[in-house]
């Protein structure tokens, strides 16, 4: 699988620097299951099952997302919206492997 030219991932990947970019992200917490959902807009969509409280959803949302990177979760933080259900979340990869490694089975 072939990574993106620089600068033609999709609109849910802000690059940051050579090393690490930040993913825009929808939330839907509460769900049935914890899954990456598709894209809604220029955001992904991001379903979990832990309730919006006491940062759950957000600790489910950093482990869901470093599992589908195939990284630690260390590597992956809330950086922006902690209480709101759109986020922004830094990843230690860059933008070019993270849009390879979900773009093509999300369709983009």
């Amino acid at each position: 699988m072939s990574e993106p030219a620089a600068g033609t991932w999709p609109p849910w990947v802000v690059a940051e620097s050579a090393a690490s970019c930040v993913l825009r992200i929808k939330v839907v917490p509460g769900a049935r299951r914890s899954e990456v959902a598709g894209v809604l807009g220029d955001r992904l969509k991001v379903r979990v099952a832990a309730p919006p409280e006491d940062g759950k959803a957000n600790h489910a949302v950093v482990v869901l997302l470093a599992d589908e990177l195939g990284i630690a979760a260390r590597c992956v933080e809330v950086a922006a919206g902690h209480g709101q259900p759109q986020k922004s979340l830094r990843v230690a990869l860059p933008a070019e492997a993270v849009a390879a490694r979900l773009g093509p089975r999300l369709g983009g």
